[in-house]
């Protein structure tokens, strides 16, 4: 019988299942031990069925104009127990620093007056809001939930892409990604533990609750969409759901005397934390776009008034905006004392004197990013982008530097993925999620595997055609286990080196890479 992976070929990039040409890793071993005797038709098979349930259940984005089921590739993407530790670790401590420079730019400044960031960094950002200035959210938490874009360089080190702070979307699909998979392919789980991942509504559940104004016993949460036309509008109704909480629209919430209240059968009932689903602008027109159908008046002077808490917080954007993430190392030295567990990838300033005119002459070797872009919108990767592209993005930039960073490109790392009735490599990400409750930092033990289906392409979203994997976390092994002995390495085996290079705005040679899924729309 033919072997499925003959045909697979490593791409010029780090393998997550391959260490060299037909030597699997240790963590992937059962996986591939069960995928290998299968053929392309049955692959295309089980791939088809999964379709066929997510479109059942409404597991859809939307592409083009047109609503397609989320693309679940069969070969899910492994990460030993060692390894995601010290992702959570590494996450962890970048949502403290972001809280605690929350908590400063909408409080003392002193970051700012220290020097570590400059003030027309806040200043120009579109999402700063001084309506947001002056609140004091219960126990200091203003980033409820964090989607933290990370991939795997060239040499196997994981870096930080992004950060997304506002409105972090894709958790839906961790959900049904596994549930699906169990359901298609049991096989894969036969021989393989896998942490599991249907803990997230409850731990999202346990920290809103814990959001709640002081005095407030017994909470009553209510997660507030944009309705049903919005795109992750599966995933707003699912959490409702799978947490027993209401789902409301703008329409559904009053305010009056600082207290919101929501209608139900039995008249108005209060409500003490709204888990937001849309941006800002539209969350309260009577602080912000006076146009907006889909907010609720008053909502921000409650939260001010401390009567009911907003989660995600107001204002978060200035967190997650692109230039700021080009100082978050800065930021994790300044206010935890610590040296960052995860590296940026390398990223200039073209804003800085003297980097304008440094990275205008090296946009084709350089990746351009709009600072508040989202879905992968207005990406230019240089090394792929004709003559024409690369003219009109310097006249871009020129004329706004600070709407830009520019990065170094990454090779992302590449997993087996059916494409064209074989297994292919193709490029991939991660966002895990992270839920703070003010008292630790918990990290989703699986997190959105996001894939680029198209060869060679390195930006993963969804809305720019990608799919996703379900990302299995292994659990420890049991301390009455027998231990492992590594086998010893082959002649010519070379040890793996991580990068040691540290991000910064100075330009010397190239810059960084292509995954973006942020921005006030759904990050």
């Amino acid at each position: 019988m033919a072997d499925i992976f003959d045909s697979y070929t490593p791409a010029d990039a780090w393998d997550e299942m391959f260490e060299a040409p037909g030597r699997v890793r240790p963590a992937y071993a059962a996986v591939f031990a069960a995928l290998q005797p299968l053929d392309s038709a049955d692959l295309c098979f089980r791939t088809e069925q999964m379709a066929r349930a997510f479109t059942d259940r409404g597991v859809t984005y939307s592409f083009a104009g047109e609503e397609r089921p989320f693309p679940l590739d069969l070969v899910p993407r492994i990460i030993d127990a060692a390894e995601w530790d010290r992702l959570a670790r590494g996450v962890g401590q970048r949502v403290r620093a972001l809280e605690a420079y929350l908590a400063d730019a909408y409080g003392p400044c002193k970051v700012f007056e220290d020097g570590v960031v400059p003030y027309k960094l806040l200043y120009s950002s579109p999402h700063y809001h001084r309506a947001a200035h002056g609140i004091e959210p219960p126990g200091g938490v203003r980033i409820h939930v964090a989607g933290i874009d990370l991939v795997r360089d060239e040499e196997g080190q994981f870096r930080v892409l992004e950060d997304n702070v506002r409105v972090p979307s894709g958790v839906s699909y961790v959900i049904e990604n596994r549930r699906a998979m169990t359901r298609v392919f049991p096989s894969l789980f036969a021989e393989q533990p896998v942490q599991p991942v249907d803990g997230y509504p409850a731990r999202l559940l346990a920290a809103l609750r814990a959001a709640a104004p002081e005095g407030v016993s017994d909470p009553v949460v209510v997660v507030l969409t944009p309705g049903v036309h919005n795109a992750a509008y599966f995933e707003h109704a699912l959490l409702a759901r799978l947490m027993g909480v209401q789902l409301v629209e703008g329409r559904d919430l009053s305010c009056s005397g600082n207290q919101v209240r929501m209608r139900t059968t039995r008249g108005y009932q209060p409500v003490h934390v709204v888990y937001r689903r849309l941006d800002d602008e539209f969350l309260d027109p009577m602080h912000f776009r006076p146009d907006s159908l889909i907010g609720c008046p008053g909502l921000m002077n409650a939260a001010q008034a401390g009567r009911v808490t907003l989660a995600n917080a107001v204002g978060n954007g200035i967190a997650d905006d692109k230039l700021l993430y080009t100082y978050v190392p800065s930021l994790i030295r300044y206010y935890l004392g610590e040296e960052p567990l995860l590296p940026n990838v390398e990223s200039y300033r073209p804003a800085e004197p003297g980097q304008l005119e440094a990275v205008l002459d090296q946009l084709d070797r350089l990746v351009l990013k709009p600072v508040d872009g989202a879905g992968g919108q207005g990406i230019v990767i240089g090394p792929q982008a004709d003559r024409t592209t690369l003219t009109r993005l310097a006249a871009q930039v020129r004329a706004d530097p600070r709407g830009w960073i520019a990065q170094r490109p990454v090779a992302l790392s590449t997993s087996p993925t059916l494409a064209d009735e074989t297994l292919a490599p193709r490029h991939i990400d991660l966002r895990p999620f992270a839920v703070n409750d003010g008292s630790d930092v918990w990290l989703l033990p699986g997190g959105l595997t996001r894939v680029a289906l198209g060869e060679g392409n390195l930006v993963v979203n969804s809305s720019q055609g990608g799919g996703s994997k379900d990302t299995w976390v292994l659990p420890h092994p049991r301390s009455d286990a027998p231990a492992l002995v590594p086998a010893p390495a082959a002649p010519g085996d070379a040890p793996l080196r991580g990068l040691a290079r540290q991000p910064g705005p100075g330009l010397s040679g190239s810059a960084t890479s292509a995954s973006s899924d942020q921005g006030g729309k759904q990050q």
